[in-house]
């Protein structure tokens, strides 16, 4: 029997939205297999139904394939090689000590899978490369927002942001949200010609995961419901 999705019985709903919500994960290596656009601008039509606050839909996205992937790549490479970057500055400096211990938590997690000492600063420049090229994924999108706006938008961003990773895990596409690309702005504004009041708030890419890579293998833990959450006011 053909069941619309509001005919599901909601456990199965439930369950399968766990299923996705759970199984998603950052993912830095692909297969070389395409995506179509008309999947890529399905997922993102299903993102747009993200909440905003207002509705005021502040999110832009710019989808990147093929030659435009690679010209954009090539160039942040090249940037970076030549110093012509600020430096990352996604934390504060210091960074509190319980969020430095799960950073190099997961540096220490992340190098070993890639088989890269932490002292081998060449290696590492290397990997860190791969992050501009998207990691060699079918498919590279850069988010960015207008930078008149408050925090609060750019939680809705972040909203997004999440839903697009939902709607491509649900089709069974993997995805990995990258800050790298923050630090690259003025090199791709000028590549995607972005208007004056838009910044680049980060990169993702996406495409089909490849199982058998370590670095998609490695255990990225969580913390449990009790370490993050206060349940109050509950019966029981």
């Amino acid at each position: 029997m053909d069941l619309t999705a509001t005919e599901w019985p909601q456990e199965a709903i439930a369950r399968c939205v766990a299923t996705v919500v759970r199984s998603r994960r950052s993912v830095r290596a692909f297969k070389a297999q395409p995506l179509r656009r008309e999947l890529v601008e399905e997922i993102l039509e299903d993102a747009a139904c993200a909440p905003s606050g207002a509705n005021i839909q502040p999110w832009r996205v710019y989808a990147l394939s093929g030659d435009k992937k690679d010209e954009l790549a090539g160039a942040l490479v090249r940037a970076s090689r030549a110093g012509a970057v600020p430096a990352p500055a996604h934390f504060p400096d210091p960074l509190p000590d319980v969020y430095r211990a799960r950073l190099t938590d997961f540096g220490g997690r992340y190098y070993a899978s890639l088989g890269i000492d932490r002292s081998d600063a060449e290696a590492r420049t290397r990997q860190t490369e791969r992050n501009y090229a998207f990691f060699d994924a079918p498919v590279g999108l850069i988010f960015s927002i207008d930078r008149r706006l408050k925090p609060h938008s750019w939680i809705d961003l972040g909203l997004f942001a999440q839903t697009v990773m939902l709607a491509a895990k649900a089709r069974g596409i993997d995805t990995c949200p990258q800050v790298a690309f923050a630090q690259f702005h003025e090199p791709i504004a000028s590549y995607l010609q972005m208007p004056q009041e838009e910044i680049t708030a980060f990169g993702m890419s996406m495409g089909y995961g490849d199982t058998q890579a370590p670095v998609n293998r490695a255990a990225m833990p969580r913390f449990r419901l009790q370490d993050f959450a206060q349940i109050l006011g509950f019966a029981g």
